[in-house]
């Protein structure tokens, strides 16, 4: 793992959820950019889903093989959530609380944003506003 102080977003590209949704969803207003960034971001660097955004993607249709299948097109690895990432994660949920916030657990997307910084990855996400305002050194694809 790259130390924090050391961050650049350079060992790839953790790809959120919302992305991948975009991307089978033709109805969308962001299929084909999410179609466009999943090609030219699989080009530059390798892609990374972790286990939360697998899950996510399972519901509301836990079809293993189709998914694996998509996420297989686009060379996607599957990253193991380092445990390093707990309170970075836990850190972000605190601000959250602290301006306001009423959910009682940390939001997947807290996850996501700790994995990224932690394994020094990018992320593809349509939803800025969220990883700029608790991870705001963070390498962000977004529109």
């Amino acid at each position: 793992m790259t130390p924090l102080s050391q961050y650049d977003g350079s060992a790839g590209v953790l790809v959120d959820t919302n992305v991948w949704v975009d991307c089978l969803d033709e109805e969308s207003a962001w299929h084909d950019w999410a179609v466009d960034q999943l090609q030219h971001c699989s080009e530059r660097a390798q892609l990374h889903v972790n286990v939360i955004v697998y899950t996510e993607l399972l519901v509301p249709q836990p079809d293993v093989h189709m998914l694996d299948a998509l996420l297989d097109v686009y060379d996607t690895v599957r990253s193991s959530l380092p445990w390093s990432c707990a309170a970075l994660a836990a850190r972000a949920f605190w601000i959250y609380r602290s301006r306001g916030g009423s959910r009682a657990r940390p939001l997947p997307d807290f996850y996501l944003g700790a994995h990224a910084a932690v394994a020094n990855l990018a992320v593809l996400t349509r939803d800025r506003s969220g990883y700029a305002t608790y991870f705001p050194r963070l390498a962000l694809i977004a529109p």
